[in-house]
């Protein structure tokens, strides 16, 4: 039985294999983005959130999906690069993935079964929705697309301030 987001595996945009548990004790705000999407300037508050709290045990996991209006059909690279050249980037970016259906990543699964959406709805609607996951591994919120990342500062705050569990 999975009992926490520390319980997950996944691979970089890179191809490396990247373990959330080796995130333990830090706030986790993930996001399952789309580079060619209404939402996509997105990007520049979640690099913003990285920057400002980075310091402060906040980690942004971006999930490219090209599962909504095929807004990611790019390969790995070309989405790596669109980042990184359209937004600056630096936060972790992990591997184009299905966050929906039989084939969803298994931490999708897990986080959309912690924090159902609107009316107990558990699948992902649009791009850029968020997660917030605190120091103990935990969803502590499930965030809707059009929530701009700069009005999740206070839940972030509120996150980062609870102790890191022994």
């Amino acid at each position: 039985m999975t009992s926490s987001v520390y319980d997950f595996q996944a691979l970089s945009i890179t191809g490396q294999p990247a373990d959330l548990a080796s995130q333990r004790g830090k706030v986790m705000l993930i996001v399952n983005t789309a580079s060619a999407c209404g939402f996509t300037p997105q990007f520049a508050g979640l690099e913003e959130l990285w920057k400002d709290y980075a310091d402060k045990g906040l980690v942004v996991i971006g999930f490219p999906s090209n599962e909504f209006g095929g807004q990611d059909p790019g390969s790995n690279d070309e989405i790596a690069s669109f980042c990184q050249l359209n937004y600056g980037v630096s936060f972790p970016m992990m591997e184009k993935i299905k966050v929906n259906g039989a084939n969803a990543h298994p931490l999708y699964k897990w986080l959309k079964g912690e924090k159902p959406g609107i009316l107990g709805t558990e699948a992902i609607k649009w791009n850029f929705t968020k997660f917030l996951v605190g120091r103990d591994g935990q969803v502590l919120k499930r965030y809707a697309p059009n929530d701009a990342p700069k009005n999740i500062r206070a839940d972030i705050e509120k996150a980062l301030s609870a102790a890191a569990p022994a």
